[in-house]
């Protein structure tokens, strides 16, 4: 019989859903990105220039127009802060993220505050605000194209 690892701690989890958001995020793939949200009607996401959506469906909506433009996104993050209260979890970090068009390409550094919500012993994602930090490029690159 195999001995149980060690148990993960609140924050532990919670920094493994941070994750699988930003590999869904990578991935392209709507089935991911559904996968790690809370599907409710108040649940909340602000991507950067973009007005504030309401509700599963906008958000769901929001990546299917961001999935269908993108060719490729890479992003990495950094300065990952987590912060567990109950069954509620915020996680503050910096994106480091460059974007593939068919038109060319973008990078930027994001400040991202991610909120979960635990339901059913998983934590998913109930909020994503994310803005542009002006003037920084992630590390590695040497230029921005919009």
């Amino acid at each position: 019989m195999a001995t149980p690892g060690p148990l993960q701690t609140d924050e532990e989890e919670v920094q493994e859903a941070n994750l699988a958001f930003y590999d869904a995020l990578r991935s392209l793939k709507l089935a991911r990105m559904e996968a790690v949200w809370l599907h409710e009607p108040w649940v909340r996401c602000l991507h950067p220039g973009w007005d504030l959506l309401v509700g599963w469906e906008e958000v769901k909506r929001s990546w299917v127009d961001i999935f269908r433009s993108t060719t490729q996104m890479m992003v990495s993050i950094s300065r990952s802060l987590v912060h567990v209260v109950g069954d509620t979890a915020w996680v503050s970090c910096l994106e480091n993220v460059t974007s593939t068009y068919e038109e060319g390409f973008s990078t930027a550094v994001v400040e991202a505050t991610n909120i979960y919500v635990r339901r059913q012993g998983k934590w998913l994602l109930a909020h994503h605000h994310s803005t542009l930090l002006p003037g920084q490029v992630p590390p590695g690159t040497s230029s921005s194209v919009q």
